[in-house]
């Protein structure tokens, strides 16, 4: 990784070792004319160093990523022993005011990276971030949460086949280290493009703040800053309660029955073949479906929504998996 010695260009501001800088990171203006800047948190140490980035709220509903970044600064993590440390705790500002996963122009940021300068607002956002930002970092730490009541375990994604992506999620020391294929247009995706490493971290469900979600994010965080020697010594760095499972290969179980539904299971089980993970209801007692699982594996994702619908995912399990 580079050394960040030197003066930091960014965002229209010019920062040197040992500086604060809150830069802003500029989205559009509201339709009173009303600018909406985006805060950038900026940390600077004498020292030179890794430029590490914190990042959360892609999606606006996400509100236990935006909890996790604002612990590091509000805790003072942030501080760099040496290099630099950017956060941004909210980039999709305008879903998190409105309780909203997308932008107002209904598109999904996580789906239009590296972005047009001259396209959709969502499109804009995307490019002043992978122009702007970016090119500084060594390395990201993307915070997100599971969607649509669907609690994730606290998790890594990670794509197969890279030893050093492997080394540093197990760094991080989730209990879960899920690989996913990255996908076409996303951030992480564009990150993997450009060369810069990424860390994907889901735990809980949108518009939700989990203790323990949320714990582990800031753990994570500070066993990723104590590897690159950035983490200051009056931090503590704990061990993981247990050793990171690598899920090779998981499978979503999806209903086969539309009603009112109810999990018997809790997240992270390692449960049974053909043993009952929860069931399906009518609201006038006359029809009772069990779930179970098709194959023994470890509960990654349960659907906390009281009505589903035929075809709706409700248990995400592992298929393969070892430590």
């Amino acid at each position: 990784m580079k050394e960040s010695g030197t003066v930091l260009n960014i965002l229209g501001e010019s920062i040197y070792p040992g500086e604060s800088r809150e830069a802003a990171f500029n989205i559009a203006k509201l339709h009173t004319q009303t600018p909406v800047d985006v805060p950038v948190i900026i940390e600077r140490s004498k020292k030179p160093g890794p430029t590490i980035l914190f990042t959360a709220g892609i999606h606006g509903d996400e509100v236990n990523g935006v909890e996790i970044v604002r612990q590091l600064i509000a805790k003072g993590i942030n501080k760099p022993k040496k290099g630099t440390i950017i956060c941004i705790p909210v980039i999709n500002i305008f879903g998190f005011i409105n309780m909203n996963r997308s932008f107002p122009d209904g598109r999904d940021l996580n789906r239009v990276f590296p972005g047009v300068k001259s396209g959709s607002l969502a499109s804009r956002v995307a490019n002043q971030l992978i122009t702007e930002i970016l090119p500084h970092i060594d390395f990201v730490l993307d915070f997100h949460t599971g969607g649509a009541l669907r609690f994730n375990a606290p998790q890594i994604r990670i794509a197969k086949g890279n030893p050093d992506y492997d080394a540093m999620a197990k760094v991080f020391g989730a209990p879960f280290i899920v690989y996913t294929k990255n996908i076409s247009r996303s951030f992480r995706n564009t990150c993997n493009q450009m060369g810069k490493p990424i860390l994907l971290y889901e735990g809980g469900k949108s518009l939700h703040i989990d203790a323990n979600v949320t714990n582990t994010g800031v753990n994570g965080a500070k066993r990723v800053l104590h590897h690159f020697g950035m983490l200051r010594s009056n931090f503590k760095v704990s061990k993981p309660k247990k050793e990171p499972l690598y899920v090779k290969e998981s499978k979503w179980i999806r209903a086969t029955f539309s009603g009112m539904f109810k999990s018997t299971t809790h997240i992270e089980k390692l449960v049974e073949k053909g043993e009952v993970l929860g069931h399906i209801t009518d609201p006038y007692g006359k029809f009772n479906h069990f779930v179970k699982a098709p194959n023994a594996g470890y509960i990654i994702n349960i659907n906390d929504a009281p009505l589903i619908y035929q075809g709706d995912a409700l248990f995400h399990i592992s298929i393969e998996h070892d430590k």
